[in-house]
């Protein structure tokens, strides 16, 4: 099957829902909050923000921005919460650059800052984000959900 890298991670197609010259967005394999999206750079592997040349990086936010309007509609949510880890002591746990765009509504943590506890949070000494006690969702899932976006950038 084909796809995309995503550091060591082979992306298939079907997670793939917006496409910019040098950006991506796609669908979370365990996301902590539903419609959670990744959107990275993806041409070449790069681990950190300022290995991005200044075109790489308008693309990130402009893609962000574009994905994060799709993502407002089609999950109702009134807010976004938007979040690169630069560098694995900021938590990044995929070698390349990418940005968290996670669907907000009024009360989804107790304290609006609960997320980065538990984008933080350990659990078999791994990051929340890929600790063990979340499950995976299937190639399915992840495919209908892509497809369902996919449709916000006809």
């Amino acid at each position: 099957m084909s796809g995309i890298r995503f550091g060591p991670y082979l992306i298939h197609e079907s997670q793939i829902f917006f496409k910019s010259k040098l950006s991506i967005g796609i669908v979370n394999l365990k996301p902590i909050a539903p419609g959670r999206k990744i959107q990275h750079y993806f041409n070449r592997n790069t681990p950190r923000l300022a290995d991005l040349d200044n075109d790489e990086t308008v693309d990130l936010m402009l893609s962000a921005q574009k994905i994060g309007n799709a993502v407002e509609k089609h999950y109702g949510c009134t807010s976004l919460t938007m979040t690169i880890q630069d560098g694995p002591q900021a938590g990044q746990t995929v070698p390349h650059v990418h940005m968290h765009i996670i669907p907000r509504k009024k009360g989804d943590w107790p304290n609006n800052d609960d997320i980065y506890q538990e984008l933080d949070k350990k659990k078999n000494d791994k990051l929340g984000v890929d600790n063990e006690g979340r499950e995976p969702r299937t190639e399915e899932e992840m495919s209908l959900e892509a497809n369902e976006l996919r449709l916000y950038f006809i």
